[in-house]
């Protein structure tokens, strides 16, 4: 034979085997992976719902607090006082139709925003799940995506507490749950976030209402929201 054959030969002989020698070390490194992945799906998942929640959390804030500085969000606008003739007042009224388009209105932005914010703000970089202070926020970053659940709510409740002698506190309470799927590589995964908020509130000086319109959004209470009940005896 020709030595050139021998060559040929060999040559093919060596791209044969780094082809092969190719392939291994792409398999062992795709199952490092699936094996790390399958290791480490806990606390990307822990990782991933904190990171959401907060995300959610400055959301429903931003959106509450913007309410209340442009006025949308004022006690005299949601309640009103009843008085007897002497000034006294008798009963705290509730303004439904102020609560519920303020109820629509606050969701809606939330829901909104919600569905703004990009993959990069929520990726977590692979560093983070190492553990380890020194890599932590470096490396490749794993996406993390997450989207808005229909049954979110916004409801608004109140309080009556005791603010001292012959005072009492009127507080209207707004609380948002909302409800998001997060979508990580290979698996998905759920949480709700709450958060309530003093949104207003008022000291009534001198005798306690002899009633009040009870008021709360939430619909396993709506209701009994156009029900007066006794202050006295609660």
């Amino acid at each position: 034979m020709r030595p050139g054959f021998f060559y040929y030969r060999r040559y093919w002989d060596r791209r044969a085997a780094a082809r092969l020698l190719a392939v291994l070390l792409l398999v062992g490194l795709l199952s490092l992976i699936f094996i790390a992945t399958a290791q480490m799906r806990p606390l990307l998942g822990s990782l991933a719902t904190t990171k959401v929640s907060n995300t959610v959390t400055r959301i429903v804030s931003e959106a509450v607090y913007e309410a209340i500085e442009n006025g949308e969000i004022q006690y005299d606008g949601l309640v009103s006082f009843e008085k007897n003739n002497d000034g006294q007042i008798t009963a705290v009224r509730s303004n439904m139709t102020a609560f519920n388009h303020l109820q629509a209105e606050i969701l809606d932005t939330v829901l909104t925003r919600i569905d703004q914010v990009s993959a990069r703000e929520l990726s977590i970089p692979i560093g983070t799940l190492t553990g380890s202070s020194l890599l932590a926020g470096r490396g490749p970053r794993i996406t993390v995506r997450m989207e808005s659940v229909g049954s979110s709510e916004a409801n608004f409740k109140n309080e009556f507490v005791s603010a001292g002698i012959n005072q009492t506190k009127h507080q209207i309470i707004l609380t948002v749950d909302v409800y998001v799927s997060i979508l990580l590589p290979g698996f998905t995964t759920a949480t709700k976030v709450s958060n309530s908020f003093i949104v207003a509130e008022t000291v009534i000086v001198g005798s306690v209402p002899d009633s009040y319109t009870y008021f709360s959004t939430d619909p396993g209470t709506y209701e009994e929201d156009l029900k007066d009940y006794i202050l006295n005896g609660q």
